[in-house]
């Protein structure tokens, strides 16, 4: 597959977590995070998006929120579950997608803050000013997603490379 295709990135943060008395690694989501995961995933797949690989946490809040949105998805994309994305800082995030094969288009991240919206922000060179906006209003709530849009290899992934498109919160 040629390196010069469009290539879409959905930066999703996980749902509501609760704070029961367990480690931040083993947070389960609340019930308002059950609820709004599904939104999300329908809200990806009306949105045409089309995963091929999602990268996902390995927090069990962001797992359960992967498992309540994929099933919204029309096809199921392979699902690699990485360590690095937990609490990850924006450079480590850029890291692990620089991994990713060129054979994938669009690739699905669902992670934390601030990482995720320090990541949408990085990337974006450009934006789109009603999604920009939305996106910094709202500070990246749980269960929404920013897209970012770039042309070029994954391993080309860096500060500035890409462009804001869209913006997704489930209470908006």
């Amino acid at each position: 597959m040629s390196v010069d295709v469009p290539r879409r990135i959905v930066l999703l943060r996980h749902a509501k977590a609760d704070w029961p008395q367990v480690a931040d690694h083993e947070r389960p989501l609340a019930e308002r995070g059950r609820n709004d995961a599904p939104l999300a995933g329908r809200r990806i797949a009306d949105a045409g998006l089309t995963p091929e690989l999602t990268l996902c946490s390995t927090a069990l809040r962001t797992r359960e929120t992967w498992k309540l949105v994929v099933h919204e998805l029309p096809q199921r994309p392979k699902t690699v579950y990485e360590e690095r994305l937990y609490d990850a800082p924006v450079g480590q995030l850029i890291e692990v997608i620089n991994e990713t094969s060129d054979d994938v288009t669009d690739l699905l991240v669902v992670g934390h803050n601030p990482g995720m919206h320090g990541l949408a922000d990085a990337l974006a060179g450009e934006a789109d000013e009603d999604a920009k906006e939305r996106m910094d209003r709202g500070a990246f709530p749980t269960s929404a997603f920013a897209v970012v849009t770039f042309s070029g290899s994954w391993k080309s992934v860096e500060i500035g490379c890409g462009r804001l498109t869209s913006f997704w919160a489930p209470h908006e």
